[in-house]
C-alpha cells in the first residue's frame, strides 16, 4: 500500500476555494479526539511502544524516532514533566507547520494531548514563532475551545486522572530558538542561547525537568497512527514511504514552480515528481536546483532530480544534510547561484547568537568574502578560504553548541562544489592596481611602503 488519501491535510482541500478553519466542533465531527479516546485506554508504555513501532521520525529537521525521545523521559517523577511544541518554523523555505495551523488546530492539540498521557507530562507549551500572529490568535480559539470541552485543565482529559495544562507562547523573531534547547532559554525568559549537552533536555530540560520538545508537523502524525490500535497503526504508517522513512510527508514547495504551495505525499518521492507532479513543473526556465529541507540542509544540483526524498537518500547520495523540514525552494537556470548562496550566509551571520567564536566570526567573514564576490571583486583564493572556513565550524566538527554554523557550512560548501564554475568564473580577476593623487603630490600605489620612501640615502 503506497500513499492513497491525506492524512495530515484530510480536512484542507487542494482548492483553496473550499477551504475551511476547522473548530472544535467541525474537528469531532470529523473523527477529531478519537484517538485521545483510545490513548486514555492504552497504557503510557504502550503508547509510547506504538509510535516507536511506526518508524515516525521528527519532522522538524533531525529526523530522529519520536517514540524513541518519548521514551527517554524518566518513568518515576520527580516533579513536573514538560511538553515543548517547537512551532518556531523560522527555517527559510519553511511554512507546512502554518498551514496545518490555519485550518486545522485541534489536530496539533489532539497530538499534544496524546503526547502529554504518554509522557506524563503537567504542563505544555506551544513556542510559536512571533511573526506567526494570525496563527497565534488561531491557537489561542482553539486552545480555550479545548479547556471548554474537557481536554486541558485540572479537571483532566475527559474527566481522566491524566492532567495537563496548555500555554501558547510567542517568541520574538530569532531563528535561533528553533533549535530545541535556544527555544528552552527562550521559554524561561532568557536569551535565546543555545545550552551545552549533556544534559538533555528528556533528562534536565524547561526549568530542569524532564521535558519532551516535537515538532508540529510531528505531533499531528500521532493521532491517526493510535486510532488505528497497536498493530494496525504501525502497520499502516509504514505501508507508506520507505523502510527507514516511512509515513506520509509535508512538502512546502516554493521558488521557480507553477503552483507553489504546501503537498501531501509519502516519504522518498524522487524531487522530479515534488517538482513536476505536485507543483506543477518548472516556471521561467529548466530546473537547475533545489534547496531540499531549508537552506541549512544544503542544495541539490542540476543532476540530482532522481534523489528520492526520505531521510537517508538526500544525505547519501543527494550530498546535502539531510531532508530537514522538507521546505523545498526550486531555482531555475537563471538563478545566479552565487547571489543565492550570498543570501544565504547573509542570513545565518545575522542569526547567529554570538555565543560560539566560530560561528559569530566565521560567518561574518564568509559573509563578507561573499559580498565581495558578488560585487564583482572576488579573488583566486576566495573559494579556498570559504571552503577552509566551512570545515571548523558546526556540531560536525565540534566547534560549536548547536548546528547553526553546520547550516552555514553546508550551504557554502554544496553550493560552491556543485557549482563551482559558476563560482570560479567570478574570482578570476587579478588584483587591480589602484592610484592615490593625494593633491600635487606625485601619485603613490596603494600600499606602498612610504616610510622606505621618505629616507634620505
Amino acid at each position: 500500500m503506497a500513499f492513497i488519501e491525506p492524512v495530515l491535510l484530510k480536512r484542507i482541500p487542494q482548492d483553496p476555494s473550499r477551504r475551511k478553519l476547522y473548530w472544535y466542533d467541525d474537528y469531532v465531527a470529523t473523527g477529531g479526539y478519537a484517538a485521545l479516546r483510545k490513548a486514555l485506554e492504552m497504557p503510557p508504555g504502550n503508547i509510547i511502544k506504538t509510535v516507536a513501532d511506526s518508524g515516525l521520525r521528527g519532522r522538524g529537521g533531525a529526523g530522529f524516532s519520536a517514540g524513541q525521545k518519548w521514551a527517554f523521559i524518566p518513568k518515576e517523577k520527580r516533579g513536573p514533566h514538560y511538553l515543548a511544541v517547537n512551532f518556531d518554523e523560522s527555517e527559510p523555505g519553511t511554512f507546512k507547520d502554518r498551514y496545518l495551523v490555519d485550518y486545522d488546530p485541534h489536530q496539533l492539540l489532539e497530538g499534544i494531548a496524546i503526547a502529554a498521557v504518554a509522557t506524563g507530562c503537567d504542563v505544555a507549551y506551544i513556542f510559536i514563532r512571533g511573526e506567526y500572529h494570525r496563527q497565534a490568535r488561531v491557537l489561542e480559539r482553539a486552545i480555550a475551545e479545548a479547556y471548554r470541552n474537557g481536554i486541558f485543565g485540572a479537571g483532566g482529559i475527559f474527566g481522566s486522572p491524566n492532567k495537563v495544562e496548555c500555554y501558547l507562547h510567542l517568541g520574538a523573531g530569532a531563528y535561533i530558538c528553533g533549535e530545541e534547547t535556544g527555544l528552552l532559554e527562550a521559554l524561561e525568559g532568557k536569551r535565546g542561547w543555545p545550552r551545552n549537552k549533556p544534559p538533555f533536555p528528556a533528562i534536565a530540560g524547561a526549568f530542569g525537568k524532564p521535558t519532551v520538545i516535537n515538532n508540529v508537523e510531528t505531533l499531528c502524525c500521532v493521532p491517526p497512527i493510535i486510532e488505528r490500535g497497536p498493530i494496525d497503526g504501525p502497520r499502516w504508517f509504514k505501508s507508506m514511504g520507505t523502510p527507514s522513512s516511512p509515513g506520509p510527508k509535508l512538502y512546502g514547495m516554493s521558488g521557480h514552480v507553477n503552483q507553489p504551495g504546501v503537498y501531501e505525499d509519502e516519504l522518498g518521492i524522487t524531487l522530479d515528481h515534488a517538482i513536476n507532479a505536485l507543483a506543477g513543473g518548472m516556471k521561467g526556465g529548466k530546473y537547475k536546483a533545489c534547496i531540499c529541507g531549508g537552506i541549512s540542509m544544503g542544495v541539490l544540483g542540476t543532476d540530482q532530480l532522481d534523489i528520492r526524498l526520505d531521510f537517508d537518500d538526500v544525505r547519501l547520495r543527494g550530498g546535502c544534510l539531510g531532508l530537514g523540514t522538507a521546505g523545498m525552494i526550486v531555482m531555475n537556470e537563471h538563478t545566479d547561484m552565487v547571489q543565492a548562496l550570498r543570501n544565504c550566509v547573509r542570513f545565518y551571520a545575522h542569526e547567529s547568537c554570538g555565543q560560539c567564536t566560530p560561528c559569530r566570526e566565521g560567518s561574518g567573514w564568509m559573509a563578507k568574502i561573499l559580498d565581495r564576490i558578488v560585487d564583482g571583486m572576488g579573488r583566486p583564493g576566495d573559494l579556498e578560504m570559504l571552503l577552509e572556513l566551512e570545515k571548523t565550524q558546526g556540531i560536525m566538527p565540534g566547534t560549536t553548541i548547536c548546528g547553526l554554523a553546520d547550516g552555514t557550512a553546508w550551504a557554502t560548501r554544496t553550493f560552491i562544489n556543485k557549482f563551482y564554475a559558476e563560482f570560479a568564473a567570478r574570482c578570476s580577476a587579478k588584483p587591480i592596481g589602484i592610484t592615490i593623487n593625494r593633491g600635487g603630490h606625485a601619485s603613490v600605489p596603494m600600499g606602498t611602503d612610504t616610510r622606505a620612501m621618505s629616507k634620505t640615502p
